[in-house]
């Protein structure tokens, strides 16, 4: 610690205050803006913490989460969504582990702090108390398998290789254990509702539409004219045309090219829409990391006798994906997000089972409770990505350390 008599004076010390004082007040026109932004805050804050604990009626949330969640799948199933969860818990604290085999520290203060208040969250939420204990149970799985997963990796450091195939096979079980089949009792896609059916959908489309997407950009790039003329036109027509009518015409023109006996259930079909959509925007993206690599790596390559999907796996495509991270995340929010548009083509998303709760008479007029419940739900699925995606950034990003 320096003496006093070394310090700077108080004026000139990076305190909380001065930064104020430097960024806040100063100049005076500064200062003035300041207070006024602040005030009218404050007006806004006051007002909704007003209407939010004397005038609002939030029982209709807790009343209708199994709703909201989960729409009309049937409750005797529902253990099939927890084992479900369970599952996904505890292979997130696995590839939580194998992929930070390396870190030093797993469990620094801002992961413990996020982990405290997800801890909080889930004794806060408005159901039964023995379903919020069993939600702590899958945030303490969460944690104890990052834990094991870190041993496990630093003993086997290649496993980190096999942490997405893992995660496709979780896929299919997940699918199987929702839809029932070998085994369990079948439950039609017309029961998929409610979150569960946006979260389905944006994940499925999102695992499909990355590799569509880094295939049609390489395509795009290709000295082949007939392979760069497909791709690009793909690209085009499906950036060209509005999400809500490639929903449409999955919905009604994909049954007129297949047998009766192949057509696939409308959510598979609006699954399909979402990918060709979004993997078309996602090529863009890719292209533009793509093109930031300059090509004297890939002569360089060449002159080193590696062939062209080697220098493509090896040397270009993780240094272009790198670069359009942000890009590429933001792609994958746009298409969570997009799944609210499902609801046009029949399917039960968590906004349309929302506007079936306020036509409920006993729930006639809460319109913004419910609305601001799913706003916060969406907003926690896009801050996860968003907070995964700057981690992802902050771990490839070795070259400015």
């Amino acid at each position: 610690m320096l003496a006093s008599e070394t310090l700077p004076p108080p004026e000139m010390r990076d305190s909380p205050i001065n930064w104020a004082k430097k960024n806040l007040f100063s100049p005076w026109y500064n200062a003035i803006i300041t207070v006024v932004l602040l005030g009218l805050l404050a007006y806004g804050l006051y007002n909704f913490i007003d209407w939010a604990t004397t005038q609002a009626k939030w029982d209709v949330i807790p009343r209708n989460l199994n709703l909201f969640v989960a729409g009309t799948y049937p409750k005797t199933e529902r253990w099939r969504l927890w084992v479900l969860l369970g599952i996904i818990a505890v292979m997130s604290g696995l590839s939580w582990g194998v992929i930070a085999r390396s870190v030093a520290k797993l469990y620094s203060r801002s992961i413990l702090i996020g982990i405290a208040i997800a801890a909080v969250v889930c004794l806060l939420v408005p159901t039964l108390f023995p379903f919020r204990l069993l939600l702590l149970a899958m945030l303490g799985a969460v944690v104890a398998m990052a834990w094991v997963g870190q041993q496990i990796g630093r003993k086997v450091p290649s496993l980190g290789q096999w942490v997405a195939l893992n995660w496709f096979l979780v896929l299919i079980v997940g699918w199987w254990l929702i839809g029932g089949g070998l085994g369990l009792r079948e439950i039609r896609s017309s029961s998929w509702q409610g979150l569960m059916l946006n979260v389905l959908t944006a994940v499925i489309s999102i695992l499909l539409s990355f590799p569509l997407g880094v295939i049609m950009a390489l395509g795009r790039r290709s000295s082949l004219p007939v392979v760069r003329a497909l791709c690009i036109a793909y690209i085009e027509i499906f950036r060209g045309i509005p999400l809500v009518t490639i929903l449409f015409l999955g919905q009604v023109m994909v049954p007129l090219f297949l047998p009766e006996a192949w057509v696939p259930d409308n959510v598979f079909r609006a699954i399909i829409g979402l990918t060709l959509f979004s993997s078309a925007y996602l090529a863009e993206n890719v292209r533009g990391g793509l093109q930031s690599i300059p090509r004297g790596q890939s002569e360089a390559a060449s002159a080193l006798g590696l062939s062209v999907p080697l220098t493509l796996g090896l040397i270009v495509l993780p240094q272009a994906l790198k670069a359009v991270i942000p890009a590429i995340v933001g792609q994958f929010i746009s298409l969570f997000q997009d799944t609210t548009l499902l609801s046009l083509v029949g399917l039960v998303e968590v906004l349309k089972m929302s506007r079936s709760i306020l036509a409920n008479s006993d729930f006639g007029g809460r319109f913004i409770e419910v609305y601001l419940f799913d706003a916060l739900l969406f907003w926690c699925f896009c801050y996860a990505m968003s907070a995964g995606s700057r981690w992802v950034e902050r771990k490839v990003n070795t070259e400015h350390r």
